[in-house]
């Protein structure tokens, strides 16, 4: 479990290419610290499990699933990636509940800069507006967000220096793609009050 509250701005070194999947190696030496084999490390919002580390780097492997439900196919040698670790039992949950499952991506429409802090509006797919609410909590990039405005096809949030200096967010342009993650809750509320009223599935018995 992760909590969307960016460590590290790291850089993708390396992608082998292994037919139907990709073993990323990245530069990350805050959240490599104390790593081990078998860790997840948190890559724009995408859970990875930690292969090899070693020299500040780690390997991680992304299947072709993951590459075509994420934007993590469209990483380059060179890019720039958010890491974070997941978080410890006891620690501060500094953002809010985030599993690093990808639901969708969405594209960067537009950015509108102010004084202190700049607003975006980010492209909605269709199946997750119902979980998306004004000033409700989205997952963009692996960046825990409040949302500005809840729109039928986008959202809108708002950016404050240290989220624009520290994480992608800070440089991504219109028609560059990122990923999104609903609210869990959401989503499990929609399960249960489904299935109440009878147009869900109950898995447990």
């Amino acid at each position: 479990m992760f909590t969307g509250i960016v460590e590290e701005l790291g850089d993708v070194v390396a992608i082998e290419e292994l037919g139907d999947a990709s073993r990323f190696r990245l530069r990350g030496p805050v959240v490599t610290e104390g790593a081990g084999h078998g860790d997840s490390i948190a890559v724009n919002g995408v859970c990875l499990t930690v292969v090899d580390f070693g020299d500040g780097e780690f390997t991680a492997d992304v299947m072709a699933e993951t590459l075509n439900r994420s934007s993590l196919g469209a990483l380059a040698v060179g890019s720039k990636v958010n890491l974070e670790r997941p978080m410890a039992l006891g620690g501060r949950l500094g953002g809010h509940l985030v599993q690093g499952h990808v639901d969708g991506t969405g594209t960067v429409i537009e950015r509108k800069p102010s004084e202190n802090w700049e607003l975006v509006r980010i492209s909605l797919p269709a199946d997750l507006t119902r979980y998306v609410v004004e000033k409700g909590s989205i997952t963009v990039d692996g960046i825990s967000l409040t949302v500005v405005d809840a729109g039928p096809d986008f959202f809108t949030v708002s950016l404050i220096p240290t989220t624009l200096a520290l994480t992608t967010l800070g440089f991504k342009q219109p028609g560059d793609p990122v990923n999104l993650e609903v609210d869990v809750i959401a989503k499990y509320v929609e399960r249960m009050l489904g299935a109440r009223a009878g147009t869900g599935t109950e898995t447990a018995k």
